[in-house]
């Protein structure tokens, strides 16, 4: 999973590298168009498109078929059974391309949330960095946890440690753009957590979890934790927001919306029944 992690997040870094200083729908526009063509050539090369076509026709004449007997309530009965058939059989002759879609299209948005889902910090803001450990590893106080912060970070309060929820917190301020690299120590052991001060568009990773599969499929952004009492290290980046038309919303929403108007203008220039 680490190695497809990483040929992902090279992919759309090198996708997205020329709209990190852009607002946010000029890179998502390009990555939705592209997800539509990818979506209509697996639709196309595992659907039935004779079988559609033919289904699509005969939900038409059913609708027809009710405009044209609006007077008779059996007609109109019996023209909303079969409209209700023929759409079950759409429904059955499109599972397949689906299943064929949902696992690259899960792993895409997984990687574009990395990018689109958060804010960098600001210089002058502050967030809050938490450690999680692994429940019963040891027992310890706050002085047996350090976190150092590079020039461009300022760590301004000691650690607070919750010890019924096996995590230690600290409250840290950006000074300076850029990427930094803080320090944690766990008694012994150390390690290492990535954070960006920007506004640009860039793989952002809130979590640095354990080196779980589901944790590597759900936080792909930096490498696991291997080993050590540590489970996560967090960092509360701000949650981002994308402009369509003057209208704020979650990327993925304007994302979906792209993507689909993409798909329906495309259908017929690459000849897909959909």
């Amino acid at each position: 999973m680490e190695i497809l992690n990483k040929i992902l997040g090279g992919v759309f870094d090198t996708l997205l590298l020329p709209f990190r200083e852009l607002p946010s729908l000029a890179g998502l526009t390009l990555v939705s168009v592209l997800t539509a063509v990818g979506m209509l050539l697996v639709f196309k090369a595992t659907s039935d498109q004779k079988a559609l076509a033919a289904v699509k026709r005969q939900i038409s004449a059913g609708i027809f078929e009710i405009r044209l007997f609006s007077d008779d309530p059996r007609a109109i009965l019996s023209a909303q059974v079969d409209i209700l058939g023929h759409s079950f059989r759409y429904l059955r002759l499109s599972i397949v391309p689906t299943l064929w879609m949902i696992v690259p299209l899960v792993l895409a948005i997984i990687q574009l949330q990395y990018h689109y889902g958060y804010q960098g910090l600001q210089p002058g803001s502050a967030a809050i960095v938490k450690v999680k450990l692994k429940p019963g590893s040891y027992k310890a106080s706050g002085s047996f946890f350090v976190l150092e912060a590079p020039r461009g970070l300022d760590v301004e309060t000691q650690p607070l440690w919750i010890p019924s929820l096996n995590e230690v917190a600290w409250r840290i301020r950006a000074k300076n753009t850029g990427q930094h690299q803080l320090q944690l120590r766990v008694g012994d052991a150390a390690f290492s957590k990535r954070l960006d001060v920007s506004s640009s568009i860039v793989r952002r990773s809130p979590v640095r979890a354990s080196g779980s599969l589901f944790d590597q499929l759900l936080y792909p952004a930096e490498e696991p934790i291997r080993d050590g009492p540590v489970r996560s290290i967090s960092v509360g980046y701000p949650e981002a927001e994308v402009s369509l038309l003057g209208w704020k919303t979650h990327w993925v929403i304007v994302y979906f919306i792209l993507a689909m108007a993409a798909a329906f203008a495309l259908r017929r220039p690459f000849g897909v029944t959909i």
